[in-house]
């Protein structure tokens, strides 16, 4: 027989060794704030469509919805509580894809051949 000692009893009380890594655990109240913030956020785009903001109806949909991209990402994905490595990883994503939509609103928006600004004139023959 074996003998036990008390790190092997503290060991099978809690059901863990302390030496590994552990989930995190996130308090159920956490996500059924989210998940509210979540239905806020969708009503204010079903208001936002309703409205006629100008110019700005575009900036105001994408940051509802980045807004609520946001939080998705934050909690039910657990990039909050992830390692430094994958916010970083997230991070750079959001980076590139930034990047990639800066350079098609870049070329959406240059000059036309007559100087003019103003959004691309494509003409199909």
């Amino acid at each position: 027989m074996t003998a036990t000692t008390e790190t092997d009893v503290h060991e099978h009380e809690h059901g863990h060794e302390h030496g590994g890594r552990h989930p995190h655990v996130v308090p159920l109240l956490t996500y059924f704030l989210v998940f509210g913030a979540l239905m806020v956020g969708t009503y204010l785009t079903v208001w936002a469509a309703g409205q006629d903001f100008g110019r700005f109806n575009t900036v105001v949909a994408l940051g509802i919805a980045v807004t609520k991209a946001t939080l998705v990402v934050l909690f039910f994905m657990h990039v909050k509580y992830s390692p430094r490595l994958t916010q970083l990883v997230v991070a750079v994503a959001v980076a590139f894809l930034a990047l990639l939509i800066g350079g098609v609103v870049n070329d959406y928006y240059s000059p036309r051949l007559d100087g003019q600004m103003g959004p691309a004139n494509i003409r199909r023959e």
